[in-house]
């Protein structure tokens, strides 16, 4: 190994830490009871709903059968409704609801304000600097937008 694969790597290292720190952090922000994957899910159908139960597994990338667990449970909270589709009676599809919107979005403000309060601390310079790893790590994640197949 050259010195530059050793630094890269430890380079991702020190970013897959961070990184995975910084989201449990923003996890811990959620409230009202949900679940990561709850969230995770109901965030994803509120982004691409409506969608059909086996289509939310293969967006989250879970199998089919916890895809309905946590669907379920969505449900049973009132957050999102299952109906039939009205081309196809036999397909069940589940949109977010009034209250899965406004879950949503008193989560995603506690964790911008959580992550505004931190970046309180630092100076322009460091601000700046934060600026460009965030777009840095924006394109690093492009090619992952899409589910795997």
């Amino acid at each position: 190994m050259t010195t530059d694969t050793n630094t890269d790597l430890e380079l991702a290292a020190r970013l897959r830490l961070a990184v995975t720190r910084l989201a449990r952090r923003l996890r811990q922000q959620t409230a009202d009871g949900l679940t990561p994957s709850q969230t995770s899910a109901l965030s994803s159908v509120e982004r691409h709903g409506p969608l059909t139960p086996s289509k939310l597994a293969e967006i989250e990338q879970i199998q089919r059968p916890t895809a309905a667990r946590v669907l379920g449970a969505l449900i049973d909270a009132q957050l999102v409704t299952r109906e039939p589709d009205p081309t196809d009676r036999r397909i069940a599809r589940v949109t977010v609801t009034r209250n899965g919107a406004a879950v949503l979005k008193r989560g995603r403000s506690r964790k911008n304000a959580y992550l505004s309060r931190r970046l309180q601390r630092l100076d322009r310079e460091q601000l700046d600097l934060l600026e460009r790893a965030a777009e840095l790590i924006e394109r690093l994640i492009e090619d992952d937008e899409e589910p795997r197949r």
